[in-house]
C-alpha cells in the first residue's frame, strides 16, 4: 500500500468514526430530551382533600406537597383551600405543589397588643388562638424599647382570614451619631482612648502582617474614617503583627 493510499484510508476511517460519533450524540440527545419529557406530569386538583389525602394524590404522580400557610375558612380543618400550580398544569415529577390549608371558620377576635411588650403580646396570641406574623422595628420615640406601637389587622376585628398579627415595635429613641474617627496610625491604646471619647468601643481586633508598620499599630479600621456610626456599630481594628 502506497502512502498515498495509506492516507486515503485513515482520511476514510477518520470521516467514518465522526459520522457514528454524530449518530451517536444526537441519539443520546434525543433520549435525554424524551427522557425530560417523560418525566412530565399534569398536576392534579387538590382543593377541597385533606391534608393526608391530597398527599397521597400527589405522591402517586410523584410530586411532593408543603404547606405554606393555614387561614380560617368555611371548609373543614386541614382541608386544601388553594393549591400551586393550577390543577393541570405540567411539572416535572419531584416538584412540590404549594398549598394552603384550612383552619375551619374564624372564631377569633383580635386583640388589643399595642404598648405590650413583644413577648406578653406573643402571650396574648396564643391564648386567642392566633399566631405573630412579621415583626418589624424602627428607632420611634413613641414607645419604650420592645413595646408595640403599631398592629395589624387592629384590635376588634373579626373579620379575618388569617390567624397571623404582623406587629411594629419599637427599638426606643435612637441612639446618638457619631462620625467615626481616624484610627491609623495609632497604638491600640491611642484608639481606644479616642474611640471611648467619642462613646465609641472596639468590638473586633485581629492582627495581620502589614510590612513596614510597627508592631500593634492599627493598619486598617471597619468603618472607614468619616463613616456615621453609634454606640451599637460593630468597630473592628487591624493591628500590624
Amino acid at each position: 500500500m502506497t502512502l498515498r493510499d495509506r492516507l486515503q484510508w485513515v482520511f476514510r476511517m477518520s470521516l467514518l468514526a465522526f459520522i457514528l460519533a454524530s449518530v451517536a450524540f444526537l441519539s443520546a440527545l434525543t433520549a435525554v430530551r424524551f427522557a425530560i419529557q417523560g418525566r412530565e406530569v399534569a398536576m392534579p386538583e387538590v382543593v377541597g382533600m385533606k391534608a393526608v389525602e391530597a398527599q397521597h394524590t400527589l405522591q402517586s404522580r410523584g410530586v411532593g406537597i408543603k404547606v405554606e400557610d393555614r387561614i380560617y375558612h368555611p371548609l373543614p380543618v386541614d382541608t386544601v383551600v388553594r393549591q400551586s400550580p393550577a390543577p393541570g398544569s405540567r411539572v416535572k415529577t419531584g416538584q412540590f405543589a404549594h398549598v394552603m390549608l384550612s383552619l375551619g371558620p374564624q372564631k377569633a377576635t383580635i386583640p388589643a397588643l399595642v404598648d405590650h411588650s413583644l413577648r406578653a403580646a406573643r402571650i396574648e396570641m396564643l391564648r386567642s388562638g392566633l399566631q405573630l406574623g412579621e415583626v418589624s422595628s424602627a428607632y420611634l420615640p413613641l414607645g419604650e424599647n420592645d413595646a408595640v406601637i403599631q398592629q395589624e389587622p387592629a384590635p376588634g376585628n373579626s373579620d379575618i382570614t388569617s390567624p397571623h398579627i404582623d406587629l411594629l415595635v419599637s427599638l426606643g429613641s435612637r441612639p446618638p451619631a457619631y462620625v467615626m474617627p481616624e484610627m491609623v496610625g495609632l497604638s491600640l491604646a491611642e484608639a481606644e482612648s479616642k474611640l471611648n471619647g467619642s462613646g465609641l468601643k472596639v468590638s473586633k481586633l485581629t492582627f495581620s502582617p502589614f510590612p513596614g508598620i510597627l508592631h500593634g499599630t492599627v493598619a486598617s479600621q471597619t468603618p472607614a474614617h468619616g463613616a456615621k456610626v453609634d454606640a451599637n456599630s460593630t468597630i473592628e481594628l487591624q493591628l500590624a503583627e
